[in-house]
């Protein structure tokens, strides 16, 4: 009986080891890209397929650079890891490396040029028609947004036009669907259909 629970523990201090190498090599990835030299080394070392090691530091990476940029919980990442079928431990290990690093992911992560246009700036104007030559007694408000939008160094607009009512019902709209989104049943389906 002894001698199981030391395997285990050897066991699990060696995946320790190399889930926390896996981590190190996913920050230094993240920062510098990526180098086969970086992926045959570590295989060296572990006596392992260099697939295998490339698959394993891409898939910590995503998982660290999707959670960095939902900025989830603790909670909330042990609930997104547990699907995985890791141990508790391994799992703990995984937290860990997502409570050190997922601020400084996020600032990697801002200095990464967006492939999508991205919000830059929002000017509005509330037009209000009083009347007109056939009613004297209209009150006819409209909002028109001009939304400025970036990418690296290009940048573009779109003017929107809406009323009130609409644009209110809109928001109101946008917030319930992001609470939705932070929700761990939206959260896990979100990772099946990825």
């Amino acid at each position: 009986m002894r001698l199981d629970s030391m395997h285990a523990c050897i066991s699990m201090c060696f995946l320790s080891l190399v889930v926390g190498e896996f981590g190190r090599i996913a920050l230094e990835f993240l920062r510098r890209g990526t180098s086969p030299k970086i992926y045959e080394g570590a295989a060296r070392k572990l006596c392992v397929p260099v697939e295998m090691v490339q698959h394993g530091v891409e898939g910590l990476m995503f998982l660290m650079t999707e959670s960095s940029k939902h900025m989830i919980s603790e909670v909330d990442f042990l609930d997104s890891v547990l699907v995985l079928g890791f141990g508790l431990e391994l799992n703990q290990i995984l937290l860990q490396i997502y409570l050190q690093h997922h601020s400084q992911i996020r600032s990697i992560l801002s200095q990464l040029p967006p492939s999508l246009p991205a919000y830059h700036n929002l000017e509005w104007r509330l037009d209000v028609q009083l009347a007109s030559r056939s009613v004297r007694q209209q009150i006819n408000p409209m909002v028109t947004m001009r939304l400025l939008l970036k990418r690296g160094r290009d940048s573009s607009s779109r003017v929107l036009q809406t009323d009130p009512s609409t644009l209110l019902h809109l928001i109101s709209t946008l917030e319930a669907a992001l609470a939705t989104m932070k929700t761990s049943h939206a959260r896990r389906i979100l990772r099946n259909i990825k």
